[in-house]
This record gives structure tokens, sequence and C-alpha cells, in this order.
């Protein structure tokens, strides 16, 4: 395979991921925020830092309120991470591998990067930002599922699900940072409940809350928590999970020593911590490794084949 083709179909596999996270961290954020109390000021600036955009931002905006993250987030075609950036980088990659890709799949990215398009100005208002954001959610998983199910498996499937594994992994640390880092871990006693929400919305950040539940079988706690995003083989956006998924999809392929090797360094790393030990300090400093980790798969990956 041509190394633009497998670059074009990993690129796509990230955008398209990255376009469904963060339309699902805007509709959480806007749920959590009614949930708490008006003394509990988390506001929209954990989006920012998720996203890591907050020098993009700071450039184009005085103020971190709801809409002008949301703009930020949605439209702004200068964030490399907004809803309508991702859409439109994933359909120019589908457009130069279309005979790579299933048909479908294509006229799917298309016409979802066409609906956002003439839709997102609905969003800022937050009547319509649930529904708007929801056919974001929906037709990104309509794509995965038209490529799981109608492309050969072949070596560009490979670089597909290598793209959209490390976006996930990629999100669920980012997410797992920033969110325990606002986690008021000194709140006032009267407030200690409203920990328990926020947990929640970590784990329905990322589609996790009803696996949690069933697997794990227990109330949302820090340490369960931690230990089910990170450690879970069995859920698709744990990042032990996505991490086999990327080894996986390496072992198919030639030219993988280097690639493997980074990628096994991370995988001992994540599956030796003991979450209930974990002060939040040494969380923050486990979650910076294991980005760093990413950067050099990402790169290992880059310098074999693209």
């Amino acid at each position: 395979m041509l190394s633009r083709v497998a670059e074009n179909i990993y690129w796509m596999a990230r955008y398209i991921e990255r376009a469904e996270n963060t339309a699902r961290l805007i509709n959480v954020n806007t749920n959590l925020l009614l949930d708490l109390p008006k003394r509990v000021r988390l506001g929209w600036e954990p989006i920012i830092e998720i996203m890591g955009t907050r020098e993009v931002f700071n450039a184009h905006y005085h103020e971190a309120d709801e809409r002008s993250v949301i703009r930020f987030l949605i439209t702004n075609l200068n964030n490399p991470s907004s809803i309508l950036t991702s859409l439109s980088l994933a359909r120019e990659n589908a457009r130069t591998i279309r005979d790579i890709i299933p048909r479908e799949a294509w006229e799917q990215v298309n016409q979802l990067y066409l609906t956002a398009r003439e839709n997102a100005g609905q969003s800022l208002a937050q009547r319509n930002r649930y529904d708007f954001l929801r056919g974001i959610i929906l037709g990104a998983q309509t794509i995965t599922g038209l490529l799981a199910g109608t492309m050969t498996h072949d070596e560009g499937y490979d670089f597909l699900r290598m793209g959209r594994n490390l976006e996930r992994a990629d999100m669920t640390t980012r997410i797992i940072d920033v969110r325990s880092a606002t986690l008021l871990p000194e709140m006032h006693e009267d407030l200690t409940p409203f920990e328990n929400i926020q947990w929640m919305s970590v784990l329905k950040s990322l589609t996790a809350y009803q696996m949690y539940r069933r697997t794990m079988r227990i109330r949302v706690r820090r340490p369960d928590v931690l230990r089910f995003l990170l450690q879970e083989r069995r859920f698709p956006r744990a990042f032990v999970h996505t991490s086999c998924e990327v080894e996986n999809c390496l072992q198919n392929l030639p030219h993988n020593e280097k690639p493997l090797k980074a990628l096994g360094t991370l995988q001992r790393k994540v599956l030796r911590v003991k979450p209930e030990k974990l002060a939040q300090d040494e969380l923050h400093g486990l979650i910076d490794d294991l980005q760093l980790g990413l950067a050099k798969v990402h790169q290992r990956i880059s310098e074999a084949y693209f």
C-alpha cells in the first residue's frame, strides 16, 4: 500500500473520532454544569484544557464564557480540534481515498460534513445544541460501523483502526487528567456528594458510565473509575484496550519493530499502576508519561509507514 494512502486512511479515522469525542464532551459538560450547584465554578475552561488548545483559544477570545467556548469548539476553523475542522479534514482525506473505502462510507463522511456546516451556527443556542451534537455523534458512529461492516479488513483497515484507537487513547488520558484536576479535592463537606457527579461525567464523556456499572458493579469512585478507564481490557475506550487494538494492527504489518517496542513500554507502564494508591500529582505525572508515549508511538508509526 502506498504510504500516502495509508496516511490518509489513518488521519481520516482520527479526525472522525475527534469530531465525535468533541461533540460528546460539549454535551456532557453542558449537563454537568446544570447538575452542579452554582457555587461550584467549573465553567468551560476545562474543555479547552482537555483539547489542548489553550493558546489558540486565547489568540481569538478574551474570556472563556459559554458562547465563546462553544463557538471555538464547534465552528472555529482556526481551532484544529473544532468539530467543523475535524470533519472538513476527515472529508478531504476520505475524498483522496474514495477508491479504497466503500462508496457508502465516503457518502456518509461527505454528508456529515455538509450537514454540520449548514447547521453549526444554530448549535450556539443551548436549545438547539443537544440535537446538533447528537447528530454529529450518531453520524460518526455510523461511519465507523459502515467501515467495519463493508471495508475489506486488509492493511488499509489496520491503518484505520490504528488511527481511531490512538485518538481514543489520547482523549481518554486527556479527560482523566483535566477532569481529575478539577474534581475539587478540598471542597466543603456539603459539596462532597457532587464529586460523585463529576466522576460520573468523566465516565459519560467516554460513553463509559453504563459499562462501568455493568462491569464493576459498585458505585462510582475515583480508584475504580481510574482502574476501569486505564486497565479494563474489554471496554473499547479504556487505555489498555485501545493499545491492544493498535498492537494487533501492527502485528499484521511489516517493519513493526519500533512501533511495537514503543507501544509495549506504554502497556507495561499502565498495567503496573495501582489506582487506589495514586495521589493527584502522581496521576498527573502518569498521564503526562502516557501522553508522551502516545506521541512516540505515533512518531514511530509515521517513520515506519508514512
